[in-house]
């Protein structure tokens, strides 16, 4: 009998990448620390930029954009992992699960894009500080960030279109959430194919926004160079955050794409650990960076806190 005669009508999927997991509900609780500081934080920066009507800028309007990105990004598959591992509920339901994979993978692309925008925002802010503002305005940026979640809502739609349609022999998913390879793999059909296609549009997603980032520093590198001192040093504070913030998104992702391909296996338990990686490492590392190295957003927070303090003891 063939794998698609044998398909069977799956209603919920059982998840079962941390079953050997030796402290479950120690790892649960400190994702759910993790989700819920990452979270609060991406908050605050969004709550502060829109209060503040002088933070109504190009490079404060995609840090907001960024922290909503992180919010969904975290939010993708956090509860679900919390959930599997502090209560023991290993189950999710196919819609649900459908709607995880397409929120995470979306998160993932505009996570992508994001840090591209801002490496390009910081490029023409260097490069050409006296006509910035005339060049990248805000409703410049507003647009260019609608058009990129709508590529990124378009490209994310081939994994459900091309996931939905297949016959399904199993319900067991064998990573931590519901991502695409893990859905992937529970139909009845040759995976290579769909494997193959999907490696290709992440590898030039993935490829395409770092060069694309690459590209940008060459140029700041550029033009640092014919800087005062004084002005390198301001270049080099505000490009720190940047970096860092790329660093903590590419590396986990370079992993997962790469070293396979140059032979070595990752386990399981590895690949599972990458994965939370690249969701929770960004999203908490990325506010707390943007807020303590950018004067501005930090000295606002600070005002606040001021003034509710203050308010507090009357």
């Amino acid at each position: 009998m063939s794998l698609q005669n044998a398909s069977i009508k799956v209603s919920e999927f059982v998840i079962t990448g941390f079953d050997t997991t030796k402290n479950p509900v120690l790892l649960g609780v400190f994702i759910l620390i993790v989700y819920i500081v990452a979270v609060l934080a991406s908050i605050v920066n969004i709550f502060v930029i829109i209060y503040k009507k002088k933070l109504h800028k190009p490079m404060y309007l995609l840090i907001c954009n960024l922290a909503v990105v992180d919010i969904l990004y975290t939010s993708s598959a956090s509860p679900t992992m919390i959930g599997l591992l502090v209560t023991g509920v290993k189950t999710i339901s196919y819609v649900p699960c459908l709607i995880q994979m397409f929120a995470f993978h979306l998160a993932e692309v505009m996570e992508a894009f994001a840090l591209s925008v801002m490496a390009f925002d910081r490029l023409i802010a260097v490069s050409c500080p006296f006509q910035y503002h005339s060049y990248l305005t805000n409703m410049r940026t507003l647009v260019l960030t609608y058009v990129l979640w709508i590529v990124a809502f378009g490209v994310v739609a081939v994994f459900p279109a091309t996931v939905i349609p297949l016959p399904r022999c199993y319900s067991v998913l064998k990573y931590n959430f519901c991502s695409y390879a893990a859905v992937i793999r529970t139909t009845c059909v040759d995976l290579n194919y769909y494997f193959d296609m999907i490696a290709i549009l992440v590898f030039f997603l993935s490829f395409f926004t770092f060069g694309f980032i690459c590209l940008s520093y060459c140029g700041i590198i550029y033009f640092v160079k014919l800087s005062s001192n004084i002005e390198k040093k301001k270049i080099g504070s505000t490009c720190i955050s940047h970096l860092i913030v790329v660093t903590c998104y590419y590396l986990p992702l370079f992993i997962i794409i790469i070293f396979p391909r140059l032979g070595m296996v990752l386990t399981l338990e590895v690949r599972n650990g990458l994965n939370i990686g690249t969701i929770l490492i960004p999203s908490v590392v990325n506010p707390f960076v943007y807020c303590l190295r950018t004067k501005e957003i930090k000295n606002e927070i600070l005002n606040i806190f001021y003034k509710f303090r203050h308010l507090s003891r009357f």
